[in-house]
């Protein structure tokens, strides 16, 4: 069967389209072309004729070109700070004299049950998180279908993760485009598309 009928999870899938130069008028803003497929339950389809869409959706955005270019940098820098947040964290972690974590059964952890270091929540500094809420009220402002209703962030609308930040910032590269798999981004991101 193929891949492009089936869904084991949540999922939604960004692919950009940048028009041609060419085309564009001096006098217009260069917009690029968002195209987002998302299904918000497990599916299988063996027959396309029959197939009824309940729970997959898909749409566009236009949005301006330097509006990406510019979040995508902050977006850059966020993850940046993220990851230095965590390597602070992993060496304060790693203090811990390794004779006290083998005496204790309660802490041994089989390798296999580790979480990935890039799943691990990020408890952010007070300056990261400003940043961090700036940068998602600008993706909020561009995928919002009204973004002028569209109100400042008070609180982090998803966990931070190492893999969130990559996912988003993964999200707004216009030359690949990216797939995210159900999360707390996930359920954030198609909020603002519905």
């Amino acid at each position: 069967e193929s891949r492009a009928t089936n869904a084991s999870y949540k999922e939604i899938n960004i692919q950009w389209y940048i028009p041609s130069v060419a085309k564009l008028s001096n006098h217009t803003e260069t917009k690029v072309l968002l195209l987002y497929a998302y299904n918000t339950s497990p599916m299988k389809m063996s027959d396309i004729t029959v197939f009824s869409p309940t729970t997959a959706f898909s749409g566009h955005l236009w949005i301006p070109l330097a509006r990406i270019m510019s979040l995508r940098e902050k977006l850059s820098d966020l993850k940046e700070q993220v990851e230095i947040l965590m390597q602070g964290s992993k060496s304060f972690s790693t203090s811990v004299p390794t004779s006290f974590l083998e005496q204790s059964e309660t802490l041994k952890i089989s390798p296999s049950n580790k979480p990935k270091m890039s799943d691990v929540k990020v408890h952010l500094d007070e300056k990261t998180e400003e940043i961090a809420k700036m940068c998602f009220f600008e993706v909020k402002a561009l995928l919002s279908v009204v973004p002028a209703l569209s109100s400042p962030l008070t609180e982090i609308p998803f966990d931070v993760t190492l893999q969130s930040i990559t996912n988003l910032e993964d999200m707004f590269d216009l030359a690949n485009g990216c797939k995210i798999t159900e999360g707390s981004l996930f359920n954030w991101i198609i909020s603002l598309l519905n």
